[in-house]
This record gives structure tokens, C-alpha cells and sequence, in this order.
């Protein structure tokens, strides 16, 4: 691979040149998005567009942005700032400094696909926005911890619902290829702790080892995983077209030679639009009522197992007849819709009462891992995309 930048003519606000300055920014979720939030107000602000920043803690924020008349029949160009981190891969460019490939077309960089080639695209296409005559406003939401579970984007929306008149369709611009995305899976994540007794490991009789009662436990979500996976429904057009449920992480004890006294299963599932969440936590935990805990408590009555949900994200449900839908495929000039497994923030916009579709530049398999990257002409796509869709409020 030749990582060059000779040779390449940018203008300054040219898509490619506000992508690179995006991806300088480490806005790995754990740290703050900050000074990104502070080059998109202080650019938006060069252009006379009003922003409102919605805090999300001390060192987070998500921007909003309205180009255009305060009416309703807005349109949303809607994308988050957080990217997942790097640690533990092996790039061969500097994830923070876009790297441009020009015999392969390519864009390297963390974020350039999940997602700040979209917003690049959404922002170069301001100045060309505001010298229109709108007669519906063009926003820009810009949100923070999407990566950890679209927990950022929730007060935006909330924000938004208080101030702004109704909306359109929000365009969710996550990796699709430039594919017109209508459903997607939801995401529900859990952990169980299963709570015992410490002992001398010479003594285990004397107390009640967590990690061991916590094998039972998980070969029951494993059950639940491979029961699941029976139902699928091959037309659905989900791959795979079924609920899928995994253990993500397992952590017990403090020393070999203790007892563990607690063992926590940190586990998910991303649900078909039909499958109820709640009743595969009551599942688990009617398991572990029934059949774990008695011969725990016989040892000591102080044990237990307690299954909590850490978030919640609901699915996009698919409505091809919405606004947004139609709006995004006559963009493209295309008629097929597709679904996809892994979740976004359309699906809470959508719980909201804004309708909404996915559509963006990048591929997702391209997403999290090293050496990601955006096709050039993905970005050019997704350009002339977003100049059609903007048509919609003149």
C-alpha cells in the first residue's frame, strides 16, 4: 500500500480536506469530543449558521445545527463524532492523520467510514446550502457516544422534540455503500452477577465459588443463542436473519487461591424488530432462580445471581412508504432498501416520531478494525447524495 498526499489538490473546504481535519481528532469515546465540537461551531459560525451545543457530562457535547428558516419540514443530516479506539492494532499509517492512497482511491484513517467522512460531506456542503433560497430548514446533528450505545445522542433528541417545529426524515449517515438502509437490529446489553462466598481454596467447602455457578449460567445464554438461531427468518433480509445472542466478557476472583466471590457475565443481543428483550432476560433469570440459586443459598443463604440491563437501543423498523425513505431513494435513483445487523442512533429518532433512514459513505466492514478506510468515490457519492436531498427544501 502507498499512503501519499502528492500530488492532491484540496480546496479548504473541500470534502476531503475538512475529513482530514476531522480524523485528527481523538475522539476515542472514552475522551472528550470537545475540540471537535469547537472547530465544527467556530467553521458553522464563519457561514453565519446558528449552533446549539446540548452537554452530555463535563467533557462531552453534541452540536445542532439549523441552515434555513425555523418551519417545519425540516430534514436532518444526523452523525456522530466518537470513533472506537485503536489500542491493541496494528495500523500501518497513524489512525489520527488522514492518509490518502491515490492509485487505490482510498482514504485511510479511524473514522473516515464510522463516521466522519459523512459528516465531512454534510459540512463541506454548507456553503453551497446557505446560499439558497430554503424554504424548510437543513439541520446538522452532530452527536457524542454513539460507539458506547447511543447514549449521547438522547438529551439531542430529547432537545430536539422540545424546540423545533416537526420534521421531515432525519438521514442517519452510518457506512452503507450508499445503500438505502430502512430496518435495522436492535441492541440490548446485560450483565449478570452472580454473587457467592469467599473461602481458602485448601477449603472450598466453606464457601460458594461464583465462577463456578456462573458455568451454568453462561452455557444457558449460549442455550438461548442456539435456540434463537432455529427461528430465523430467511426472508426477513437481516444476515443473519435471526436474534443473536453473545457473551462479551467474563470476570472472577482476585487470587488463585480464593474462592471467588463474584463473577460478572457482561453479555448482549441484537434483536429481530419481532423478538422482545425483556422475555429473554426473564428467561435467564428463571433459569437462575430455579435452578442455580437453590443449591447456592443451601451453602449459604447470602448467595445470588441478579441480571441487569445496562442499555437499550431500539431497532429501525422498516416503513418504506416513509418520507425519508422515498426522499433517499430518489436521490440515489434507486428502488431496493436493505437491512443490516448492527444498530444506530435512526432507530431513537424514529422511537421519537422523526422518521428516519440510513444512508452513508463507507462500508462497514471496513468499520473497527485497522487500516480503515473510505473509497474517494464513496465520498463523492455521498456529495452529490446530500445536494439532492437538500432539493427537498427549496
Amino acid at each position: 500500500m502507498r499512503l501519499t498526499n502528492r500530488g492532491m489538490k484540496r480546496a479548504a473546504h473541500s470534502t476531503l480536506a475538512l475529513l482530514e481535519r476531522l480524523v485528527a481528532f481523538d475522539t476515542v469515546s472514552r475522551h472528550s469530543n470537545l475540540e471537535m465540537i469547537d472547530f465544527m461551531e467556530g467553521w458553522l459560525a464563519e457561514y453565519g449558521v446558528p449552533c446549539w451545543r446540548i452537554p452530555f457530562g463535563p467533557e462531552k457535547a453534541n452540536l445542532l445545527a439549523r441552515i434555513g428558516p425555523e418551519a417545519p419540514g425540516g430534514i436532518v443530516l444526523s452523525g456522530h463524532t466518537d470513533v472506537v479506539p485503536v489500542d491493541d492494532q496494528d495500523w500501518r499509517t497513524n489512525p489520527f492523520r488522514l492518509h490518502v492512497d491515490e492509485e487505490t482511491g482510498r482514504a485511510y484513517g479511524r473514522g473516515t467510514a464510522d463516521m466522519k467522512g459523512f459528516i465531512a460531506s454534510a459540512l463541506a456542503l454548507v456553503p453551497e446550502i446557505v446560499g439558497l433560497p430554503l424554504s424548510r430548514p437543513v439541520y446538522l446533528a452532530f452527536s457524542c457516544d454513539e460507539e458506547v450505545g447511543c447514549t449521547g445522542v438522547r438529551p439531542m433528541i430529547a432537545w430536539m422534540r422540545a424546540h423545533l417545529p416537526p420534521i421531515a426524515g432525519v438521514f442517519v449517515g452510518e457506512p452503507t455503500g450508499m445503500k438505502v438502509v430502512t430496518a435495522h437490529k436492535g441492541i440490548m446489553s446485560a450483565t449478570t452477577v452472580i454473587t457467592g462466598r469467599e473461602a481458602h481454596s485448601s477449603c472450598p467447602q466453606l464457601g460458594v465459588n461464583a465462577a463456578h455457578y456462573a458455568a451454568p449460567v453462561m452455557t444457558k445464554i449460549v442455550a438461548l443463542s442456539a435456540a434463537l438461531a432455529k427461528q430465523a427468518d430467511e426472508d426477513s433480509g437481516f444476515d443473519p436473519p435471526y436474534t443473536t445472542v453473545q457473551i462479551g466478557r467474563v470476570r472472577a476472583g482476585t487470587a488463585r487461591n480464593i474462592v471467588p466471590r463474584h463473577c460478572t457475565i457482561e453479555w448482549e443481543a441484537r434483536l429481530m424488530p419481532d423478538v422482545d428483550g425483556d422475555a429473554l432476560i426473564a428467561e435467564v433469570d428463571d433459569f437462575c432462580r430455579t435452578q442455580v440459586e437453590p443449591e447456592m443459598k443451601a451453602h449459604w443463604p447470602g448467595a445470588g445471581i441478579v441480571t441487569e440491563v445496562n442499555n437499550r437501543v431500539p431497532g429501525l423498523k422498516h416503513d418504506p412508504d416513509s418520507w425519508p425513505v422515498q426522499a433517499a431513494l430518489q436521490a440515489l435513483g434507486e428502488n431496493a432498501t436493505h437491512c443490516v445487523p448492527y444498530g444506530t442512533e435512526a432507530g431513537l429518532f424514529q422511537q421519537a416520531e422523526m422518521p428516519a433512514v440510513v444512508c452513508g459513505p463507507g462500508h462497514i466492514a471496513q468499520a473497527h478494525k485497522p487500516d480503515e478506510y473510505v473509497d474517494l468515490s464513496q465520498l463523492e457519492a455521498c456529495d452529490a447524495f446530500l445536494r439532492r436531498l437538500v432539493k427537498n427544501c427549496l
